[in-house]
């Protein structure tokens, strides 16, 4: 009976420490909220949806340079805006002369700071932008919550090699990238949509178009043309570069996906059938890959009294 009651004890004792360690997790996902700045600065949506605006209008591959912008900060220690930190991330491969956009965040926080000095940070202009510019382009909106801090830190080089996802994988090393930050194979295939609009080096995928077989002739053709200059740059989707739908879906169909990661999403694998289903459903791939951009927007953000509020996105305090 003794031995009843300790085992009781401990499993008391586990179950305390489990609810405590959930909640503590939780906190600063709770931390964020969609109203953060309605006092503090009531007009921080409308300045970075007027800015994004403008600077899509400009040129439309902004958006997908703004949305790239996030996704290469979050998944890197977090939501954190470290990728704008001179230095560090931005001297990473798959960043040097790669991402692009940040004229227009540092267009939006000299904006914020004139209004709303040392309030808003540079990580949340990061995920409303990206927000705002797949909604410039056509694509679905989503609320953000807000209330993210910036790291005072930029990540390295190793950072961004062993977290970005590189073009060259297959479907299974996408699929345990994605996996290792939280992402089912539904959302990491939802999130690969945004691949609908932008431009990729042609380095990126030269490989592809050269060597591999499952590719759409009269596509490779027009490809390589395209890349006599290595420098070039070439559109994600040949169908709709500009607007944010579901053609790259078909065109994965059609063997026409740019990248070798592109096109391993429909190669005969287990992401074959939600490839398919996002083809012919634009309404479903909308709602999941707004869902999913939510989610990515929560990766460890630095909140409360963590981190700080960056005068200038480009430097520390």
């Amino acid at each position: 009976m003794a031995s009843f009651k300790s085992s009781s004890s401990s499993l008391t004792a586990f179950k305390f420490h489990l609810g405590l360690f959930l909640l503590l997790a939780g906190c600063a996902s709770a931390q964020l909220s969609t109203n953060f700045y309605g006092t503090s600065c009531p007009n921080v949506l409308s300045v970075i949806k007027s800015a994004v605006g403008s600077a899509v209008s400009n040129e439309a591959r902004m958006g997908a340079s703004l949305l790239r912008l996030h996704f290469h900060d979050c998944f890197v220690n977090g939501c954190d805006a470290s990728v704008l930190l001179d230095g560090g991330e931005k001297t990473a491969p798959a960043n040097t002369n790669s991402l692009r956009g940040f004229d227009v965040i540092d267009n939006i926080k000299t904006q914020l700071e004139s209004s709303c000095p040392g309030v808003v940070s540079c990580a949340d202009i990061l995920s409303v932008a990206a927000r705002d510019s797949v909604v410039a382009l056509g694509g679905p909106s989503w609320q953000v919550r807000l209330g993210r801090r910036d790291s005072a830190t930029a990540g390295s080089v190793s950072d961004v090699n062993n977290n970005v996802p590189s073009p060259a994988l297959n479907v299974s090393g996408l699929i345990s990238s994605f996996s290792n930050k939280g992402f089912t194979a539904k959302e990491m295939v939802a999130l690969s949509g945004s691949h609908t609009i932008g431009q990729a080096r042609c380095t990126s995928f030269l490989t592809r178009i050269n060597n591999e077989n499952n590719i759409d002739s009269s596509f490779k053709t027009s490809t390589q043309a395209q890349c006599q200059d290595t420098s070039n740059f070439v559109n994600l989707d040949v169908t709709s570069p500009t607007s944010f739908d579901n053609a790259y879906y078909r065109n994965l169909l059609n063997q026409k996906g740019l990248l070798h990661s592109d096109q391993q999403l429909f190669s005969g694998g287990s992401t074959d059938a939600q490839v398919r289903a996002y083809s012919s459903n634009q309404a479903s791939f909308r709602t999941d890959f707004a869902n999913a951009m939510i989610k990515m927007g929560n990766l460890s953000p630095l909140t409360g009294t963590n981190g700080q509020i960056r005068t200038n996105c480009r430097k520390a305090n």
